[in-house]
């Protein structure tokens, strides 16, 4: 039983440690997801989660959007 106890708080003292190290809100984080997609964390509620060829075909087209976003400003919102 006391060894129980024993492993039950350096369980949780290891659990405390790691929620310590969560990175601060707003910054972006990633890690691979189970099913091996790419998922970045901290642009909202949920991650956004891609597979490698999605990211790279986004990516490709990162010149596309900056200018879309340039073009469409006056109509396009943002997030406080």
């Amino acid at each position: 039983m006391a060894e129980d106890l024993r492993a039950e708080i350096e369980r949780l003292k290891a659990e405390n440690a790691s929620l310590k190290t969560k990175p601060e809100r707003g910054t972006l984080t990633m890690k691979v997801s189970e099913k091996g997609a790419l998922s970045v964390y901290g642009m909202g509620r949920f991650p956004v989660t891609l597979y490698k060829e999605q990211w790279l075909k986004l990516m490709g087209i990162a010149d596309d959007i900056k200018k879309f976003i340039a073009d469409n400003d006056s109509r396009l919102k943002t997030k406080d």
